[in-house]
């Protein structure tokens, strides 16, 4: 506990507070030794003083999943404290029929909302009794589903007491990962994907999901939280519809390391903000 407070408290000091306060953050979820100090930037926008509610948004990596789905216990326990899961928000969202319950292996087998429970704590710590949180694993939804989740999530998103955490890491580029897109033009290997994350986190600036799902067909790049991502763009749709004024913009961006040739492997992070005007 100690040793993980003291790091991210480390990370969070090197980061400006320039998009407080965020409504929505996207950040890594992979181990912190690789995205640590990019997570920071996007937890730095979060406001402890009025946020109340957390819905963190993650893509399953173990189950196949074409749905979303809740968790089946009451408290997520992390080194820092314990963090209590919103039983009245998760009766909501499961009254609407759209929702299955994870198991309680998927849970413990699944990262991409374990990495931000820490970050969540250490966070909200000046207010640690006074929020509770809604995480949802995100399956692999068509863009239909996604519009739907982002109507449903939008009513949430629209209240200044809430905040969207959106999991996602960006470009899983080698062998392994069975991916190796490369634009010659753009010099080394790591600066092409530098090119193609940059180009999707634009698009994502954009707040247009149907430009965000164009683009990954185009290029099929292998940001694992797409899904998470296109939810959260469908309820900024919705509620920019209804004349609601929103930006988000990008504030960090690194690779696990540097690829050079085809052997090498590497794993891309952004993070960003997005703010209600």
């Amino acid at each position: 506990g100690p040793q993980l407070n003291a790091q991210l408290e480390g990370w969070l000091s090197q980061v400006q507070s320039t998009k407080r306060p965020a409504r929505a953050i996207i950040a890594p979820h992979a181990g912190y030794t690789y995205c640590g100090s990019c997570a920071a930037h996007a937890y730095k926008q979060v406001d402890p003083n009025i946020t109340r509610k957390i819905f963190i948004l993650g893509p399953s990596h173990h189950v196949p999943l074409s749905r979303c789905a809740l968790s089946s216990v009451d408290i997520y326990r992390t080194p820092l404290y314990d963090l209590r899961i919103d039983q009245k928000i998760y009766g909501e969202l499961w009254k609407t029929g759209m929702f299955e319950r994870m198991s309680l292996q998927t849970d413990e087998d699944e990262h991409s909302i374990e990495m931000h429970l820490p970050y969540t704590a250490k966070a909200m710590e000046s207010h640690k009794d006074e929020f509770t949180i809604i995480p949802v694993l995100v399956g692999a939804l068509s863009e239909s589903k996604e519009q739907e989740f982002g109507k449903l999530f939008s009513k949430y998103l629209a209240d200044p007491s809430n905040l969207f955490v959106v999991s996602s890491d960006f470009c899983h580029w080698g062998q392994r990962f069975r991916y190796s897109y490369y634009d010659e033009s753009q010099g080394e290997i790591y600066r092409s994907i530098e090119h193609l994350d940059k180009m999707g986190m634009s698009i994502i600036e954009q707040l247009d999901p149907v430009s965000f799902s164009n683009y990954l067909k185009k290029y099929h790049n292998t940001i694992c939280g797409r899904h998470p991502i296109g939810v959260l763009l469908n309820a900024i749709s919705e509620l920019q519809k209804n004349g609601m004024n929103m930006s988000f913009s990008f504030l960090n961006y690194a690779q696990s390391s540097q690829c050079r040739n085809w052997q090498d492997s590497s794993v891309s992070y952004a993070a960003g903000a997005l703010m209600v005007h």
